[in-house]
């Protein structure tokens, strides 16, 4: 079943691309939740003609996330944390990444941000994604909090 996609979901595509799904997932979920239409074909005529008003727009958005991108990449980040040796008490997640993100000036949300979960001190790295064609990772350090 060919659908197309009115916004993003994870592991399945971005929003205006045209996916197949099984039946079932299309029909009983994606449809009925708002996250997707059928791919008819006066459907994809409607998608092409915007996809090419937006295709302008879409080249400054890009632009904007290369310039984030490198702003990201010149960012220093070391998380202090509680620590017990080399292990942490708790853990440093995406949210964590976020957080030292905005103190730092770049407002991403944490679901584009995919790091997993640390529990131990050292150097780790994080892939950011900013748009579609943008993603860009970013080195951070996990150090014990000085008391």
């Amino acid at each position: 079943m060919e659908i197309i996609l009115k916004q993003d979901v994870q592991k399945l595509g971005f929003k205006d691309d045209v996916v197949t799904v099984k039946p079932g997932y299309g029909r009983n979920y994606l449809i009925p939740q708002g996250i997707a239409v059928l791919a008819t074909p006066s459907a994809k005529k409607v998608l092409a003609e915007n996809l090419k008003q937006r295709a302008h727009k879409e080249a400054k958005i890009v632009a904007d996330a290369k310039v984030i991108a490198e702003a990201l990449k010149a960012l220093e980040i070391k998380i202090a944390v509680k620590a017990g040796g080399e292990k942490l008490f708790g853990s440093v997640t995406n949210q964590d990444l976020a957080q030292e993100f905005a103190k730092n000036g770049q407002e991403i949300d944490k679901k584009y941000i995919t790091s997993g979960v640390i529990k131990r001190l050292g150097k780790y790295t994080a892939t950011v994604r900013l748009h579609r064609d943008v993603i860009v990772e970013v080195d951070y350090e996990v150090v014990a909090e000085q008391e």
